[in-house]
C-alpha cells in the first residue's frame, strides 16, 4: 500500500490540533473550522516547519494513542496520503511510533477516501466548486519535497475552509 521510501523514513515535528476521538476540526491557528458528525479516528495535526499544498502547514496524522491538543511530538513519517480539492493538491503525512501494519494502512486510506467524499459535499453546501478526491499513498519524502520550508516571515494560511 505505502510507497517504498529510499533510506530511512524522515523524522518530523508535529503539533496536534485534533486529538483522536474529537468532533472539533481546528486549524493550525486554533480556530474552529467545523464540528464533525463523526469523531476523528486519528490524532491530526501539522508540521510547522513546512507549508503544504493548500498554503497552510503540512498536515500530519499521528497513529497511536490519543494525544492532547497542543502536544508537540517528534515522530517518524512512514508515508503520505494525497488529496486534491478545489484545484489544489495537499499531502497528509502518516506518522507513527513504529511502521504501520497492513490494516492500519487500509484504515487510513479508507478514512481519507471517506473524508474526501464528505469534504466535496461540504464544499457544495458552502457554494464552492471543485471535487475532493483521495489520490492514495505516496512516500513521506515525496510529500516533504513538495512542501515549502517555512521562512522566518510570519505565516498566514492562504486557503479559507
Amino acid at each position: 500500500m505505502m510507497h517504498s521510501q529510499p533510506g530511512p523514513p524522515p523524522q518530523v515535528e508535529v503539533v496536534i490540533e485534533i486529538q483522536r476521538g474529537s468532533f472539533l476540526k481546528r486549524g493550525s491557528a486554533g480556530q474552529l473550522d467545523f464540528v464533525s458528525p463523526l469523531p476523528c479516528p486519528f490524532n491530526y495535526g501539522s508540521v510547522p516547519h513546512y507549508i503544504g499544498g493548500e498554503g497552510d502547514y503540512l498536515d500530519a496524522v499521528v497513529l497511536g494513542p490519543r494525544l492532547p491538543r497542543g502536544t508537540q511530538i517528534s515522530t517518524t513519517a512512514y508515508g503520505a496520503i494525497g488529496l486534491s480539492e478545489r484545484g489544489m493538491y495537499d499531502d497528509k503525512l502518516i506518522c507513527a511510533p513504529a511502521p504501520p501494519g497492513h490494516w492500519d494502512c487500509r484504515a487510513v486510506l479508507a478514512f481519507f477516501h471517506f473524508y474526501a467524499f464528505c469534504k466535496g459535499r461540504y464544499n457544495v453546501l458552502r457554494g464552492q466548486s471543485g471535487h475532493a478526491r483521495c489520490k492514495g499513498w505516496d512516500s513521506a519524502q515525496a510529500a516533504i519535497q513538495r512542501a515549502v520550508p517555512v521562512t522566518l516571515a510570519a505565516h498566514r494560511p492562504r486557503t479559507r475552509f
